[in-house]
């Protein structure tokens, strides 16, 4: 099981860096507020994709049927994997059949889902990831650690030095434009040996049989346009019913994820090059179980903005590699149980509920809400740890008891008499992560009996 707490007190042990953490991810939330505050019809835009969502997700077998009818007959070869070792296995046989062993590969939470990066190498294929964030955790050996922005950890003092020890750039230079400019140069030859080409899916249409790609560094379309064969992997729940409904969502994603009116590029591919291949991989890997349940359905809408990441104020503080999982923050905390709910039990715990996560999502998923119920599977299925599960129930108890809960009141004035080391021990699991204020010298109840009355 994921202990999300020890993770999280592993990064807070560097106060300088979670103080820096918080900021940094608080400033791209506010650039969102901004940048949502410049469209008056906002919410209605937020409202129509949830409604788009909802309706695909309705009839995600008619829509997936239709994709693979419209593509196929663009000359898209269209393949099926029920989980991840399936998409594995499908992509190195496509590779493995034309003799690929350089591969470029833009952003893709879906391939870090499925660790096809380390399936290949070991297969001998080199895959050389072009987003920048994506090359730096990379060549860190790390995975990403935020949706978006995946080397939001790392400082630029550190990238530096990681630039000068693999890039041989100067000594202690840590100006972005310069390691962005010795990034490009590093990465400008691997396009060019490549023998084929992976990106990410942002959207699939069903009735075009086409898919789009949003980046801001046009990175996916040197790695698709150059190599003969290019290779899109996608969860299934990527699909737009029409063509019509793309603005609605690229109006949102941009705007949502970084401040930005729009991604830089937004590229449609709706065929492969002349003399080459395209090929579009559809992976369940889970998510045909979380649209079985009715409570968690909503979350298959997510178009991975990572706003509630960036908006979350325990994954601001406890960084991505907290949770233990590739999507992190809340929308992972309801997606990661739903994969393995033994494993990832603790997430739904990693969190205040204090619904910020559902406010600021652009498809409208009810993210808190999730979370609480998320916590009673926890609970039903016997995946609590059983001493907060006493301390739990002994809860329920008292605070459903108004006898109980006014003797406890009273005897809490005497919380500060009592040694520290009898509230907050190993024994005491709650306490362990949460420490309760002291008692205020007056109760609110003996105030109010007190009160002048007219």
């Amino acid at each position: 099981m994921i202990d999300h707490a020890q993770h999280a007190r592993n990064f807070t042990a560097n106060a300088e860096r979670t103080a820096w953490h918080d900021d940094a991810l608080w400033f791209v939330r506010e650039k969102r507020d901004k940048a949502t505050k410049l469209i008056p019809e906002w919410e209605e835009l937020r409202e129509q994709a949830s409604q788009v969502k909802m309706h695909m997700l309705s009839r995600l077998d008619h829509y997936l049927e239709e994709f693979e009818r419209n593509a196929t007959a663009r000359g898209i070869q269209v393949h099926w994997a029920e989980d991840a070792d399936a998409h594995n296995r499908i992509v190195h046989a496509i590779l493995e059949r034309k003799g690929v062993k350089n591969i470029v590969k833009s952003k893709s939470m879906l391939t870090e889902e499925c660790h096809l990066n380390p399936y290949l190498a070991e297969r001998g294929m080199d895959v050389i990831d072009t987003d920048l964030g994506e090359r730096i955790v990379q060549m860190r050996n790390e995975p990403p650690s935020h949706l978006v922005m995946p080397a939001i950890h790392i400082k630029k003092a550190e990238i530096g030095d990681l630039f000068h020890e693999q890039l041989g750039t100067d000594a202690g230079a840590d100006d972005p434009k310069y390691l962005t400019e010795a990034a490009r140069q590093h990465l400008r030859p691997k396009y060019l040996e490549a023998d084929a080409g992976i990106t990410g899916v942002n959207f699939a249409i069903a009735d075009t049989g086409g898919i789009v790609v949003c980046t801001n560094e046009g990175n996916a379309d040197l790695g698709t346009s150059l190599p003969p064969i290019q290779i899109h992997c996608m969860g299934m729940e990527k699909l737009l019913p029409r063509l019509e409904h793309l603005g609605v969502f690229t109006r949102l994603l941009a705007r949502s994820a970084t401040g930005q009116p729009i991604t830089t590029f937004t590229s449609h591919f709706h065929g492969p090059k002349p003399g080459g291949e395209m090929h579009v991989v559809i992976v369940n890997n889970g998510r045909s179980a979380i649209l079985a349940k009715p409570e968690f359905r909503r979350s298959l809408s997510c178009i991975r903005c990572a706003a509630c990441l960036n908006t979350c104020p325990i994954y601001r503080r406890s960084g991505g590699y907290s949770y233990g999982s590739v999507v992190p923050g809340p929308i992972g905390s309801v997606l990661s149980p739903a994969m393995d709910l033994e494993k990832y039990a603790a997430l739904p715990f990693a969190s205040t509920l204090c619904g910020s996560c559902t406010d600021v999502c652009p498809v409208k998923i009810d993210l808190h809400d999730q979370l609480l119920a998320w916590r009673k599977y926890v609970v039903k299925e016997g995946y609590l740890d059983k001493g907060k599960a006493r301390q739990m129930k002994m809860a329920g108890k008292l605070l459903s008891s108004p006898t109980l809960y006014r003797t406890a009141s009273f005897l809490s004035k005497g919380m500060k008499l009592v040694p520290r080391v009898l509230l907050y021990n190993k024994k005491n699991k709650w306490g362990m992560e949460r420490e309760l204020p002291l008692p205020a010298k007056r109760r609110f109840r003996d105030l109010y009996r007190k009160r002048p009355r007219s």
